[in-house]
């Protein structure tokens, strides 16, 4: 009896986008963790859209600005604190003042670690609203 063999069927090719800026990012990186930790394993074809990065390879950027002393551990703090909560600081909230600008000094430090890599789009900044 003769075996058939199947060709595989070809995997379609995703265009790979980078994040519009590093709040994206950051969000998609926390999301990522969060999904991981309740124990999905992610791969590039989970998403319709493939990322130019694993999320590790946030971690290493944030990581990498903390060893070189360009974010403090009270930036790594606010960046956890509202990326967990996958919102920003809201500049109403007189409370949380500091932790916006906390916020915003980390992520302009990291926009630019990701646009060298090619993670975020050159040139993408945040716009503060207010």
């Amino acid at each position: 009896m003769s075996k058939t063999r199947r060709a595989k069927k070809p995997m379609p090719v995703k265009a790979v986008v980078p994040f519009g800026t590093a709040e994206e990012a950051w969000f998609w990186f926390v999301r990522s963790e969060r999904a991981r930790r309740d124990g999905a394993r992610l791969t590039n074809g989970d998403t319709c859209t493939a990322r130019p990065c694993d999320p590790d390879d946030i971690y290493r950027a944030v990581m990498k600005l903390h060893r070189s002393r360009r974010l403090s551990a009270a930036h790594l703090k606010v960046l956890a604190q509202y990326g967990w909560r996958d919102c920003p600081p809201d500049h109403r909230v007189r409370e949380e003042t500091r932790a916006l600008v906390l916020w915003e000094e980390a992520l302009d430090r990291l926009t630019t670690e990701l646009a060298d890599k090619g993670v975020v789009v050159h040139g993408a900044h945040m716009d503060r609203v207010g």
